[in-house]
């Protein structure tokens, strides 16, 4: 069931965000929020527990904002050719997964003894698996594709290959010669260019 967030834990949670992103988990205190944030210390217990509790709730907040931004924008796609519709939700997938790659380790901490984001993320992709599947058989009916594939292993090969590049930077950045900075960037062009490739052989398209 979704959570519902007060404007206040929404202000905290977007101020802890902007601040992760930048410096990192171990890098942010809670000082650092609050003083941005503009709130006392205790605020931090009151509204979430600690710190790390605080991340859980960070997290589920972003898994329902991205599941909310991925329904909307699905929606306004939906009058669109197959074709246009599977790269243009494959290139919102992979680009929600580098946005927030600084997630990703932490996640997979939690998710050991966390239930709610267990069910917020199946939710999300339950939702994922339902719109990838519209558009294949809409491909499939029109003739656009030529092969029917589960949805499910389409948004498997999606998740599997972006957060592999994340979470094995020391691997792939062999592979994309670059500043330290521009390494997430172009590691997320990399990984958009060989998806939309594997998906769409996949699939059987072939544009004329």
């Amino acid at each position: 069931m979704t959570k519902k967030f007060t404007e206040k834990q929404i202000h905290i949670l977007d101020v802890a965000e902007e601040l992760i992103a930048k410096k990192g988990f171990e890098g942010t205190s809670v000082r650092d929020i609050c003083s941005k944030a503009q709130i006392n210390v205790a605020m931090i217990s009151y509204y979430f527990g600690s710190k790390e509790k605080m991340m859980s709730y960070l997290y589920q907040y972003r898994v329902q904002r991205t599941r909310e931004g991925f329904s909307e924008f699905s929606e306004t796609i939906k009058e669109g050719r197959p074709e246009m519709q599977m790269k243009e939700l494959i290139k919102f997938l992979i680009r929600q997964l580098f946005k927030y790659n600084y997630f990703h380790g932490f996640v997979t901490q939690e998710l050991r003894h966390t239930e709610h984001l267990k069910d917020d993320l199946l939710a999300f992709y339950q939702l994922c698996v339902s719109k990838l599947e519209d558009v294949v058989k809409k491909g499939v009916t029109s003739g656009v594709f030529t092969n029917m594939p589960k949805a499910e292993d389409i948004l498997t090969i999606i998740l599997g290959s972006s957060l592999f590049v994340i979470r094995n930077k020391n691997f792939y950045e062999l592979y994309v010669r670059d500043s330290e900075e521009a390494y997430f960037s172009n590691a997320e062009r990399k990984v958009q260019e060989n998806l939309l490739t594997t998906i769409f052989a996949v699939l059987g398209y072939n544009p004329q």
